[in-house]
């Protein structure tokens, strides 16, 4: 379906649609999943959550009123989602070496494809979370500054700070794993 996810989540709401359903499930549980594994580190936890996630959007759970796009709105459910379950420490944190198992890991880095790419991750996960979160919508999910600022309940002007100082300190961590200024 070439449809907008917009028509797609209120044709489901009006007709339950279920093919619609799952058009939006495909085009973002794999993005909404590597968004949450940056707040849980573990790859089914994360999974589990973006099930709630669209369990959420599906069952009318949270509505929708259209201020902003329907990924950028599931992708606030999913924040949302994680930060409760990281406060009710239902969810243990691990750093993200130790949650992928070799299978995993393969896999993972044969979508990434190239080396730099996965030092780029790695580097990444030794960020504090607002700044790995930010930097992940802004130029992996190529999210705007206002939907990243929806998404994480900040405002454009936090957005910004944290973009600066999570580029300066992802630059500091791939400085140190020996990569030089062509990194910038």
């Amino acid at each position: 379906m070439n449809r907008s996810d917009e028509w797609l989540y209120q044709e489901y709401r009006a007709r339950r649609d279920s093919e619609c359903l799952r058009v939006l499930l495909e085009r973002h549980r794999e993005s909404l999943t590597l968004f949450l594994l940056g707040y849980v580190q573990n790859r089914e936890d994360a999974e589990e959550l973006m099930l709630d996630a669209f369990a959420a959007a599906a069952s009318g759970t949270a509505r929708f009123d259209g201020r902003s796009s329907f990924r950028t709105w599931l992708f606030a459910i999913g924040r949302n989602l994680a930060l409760k379950a990281v406060r009710k420490r239902r969810i243990r944190t691990v750093p993200l070496e130790e949650a992928m198992d070799a299978e995993e890991a393969e896999a993972e880095f044969t979508v990434l494809a190239e080396e730099r790419r996965r030092l780029l991750y790695e580097a990444l996960s030794r960020l504090p979370a607002d700044y790995r979160q930010v930097l992940y919508l802004l130029y992996f999910e190529e999210a705007t500054a206002d939907e990243a600022a929806r998404i994480m309940n900040k405002t454009r002007k936090q957005i910004y700070n944290l973009t600066a100082r999570g580029k300066a300190e992802l630059r500091k961590h791939l400085e140190g794993m020996g990569f030089g200024d062509e990194t910038g």
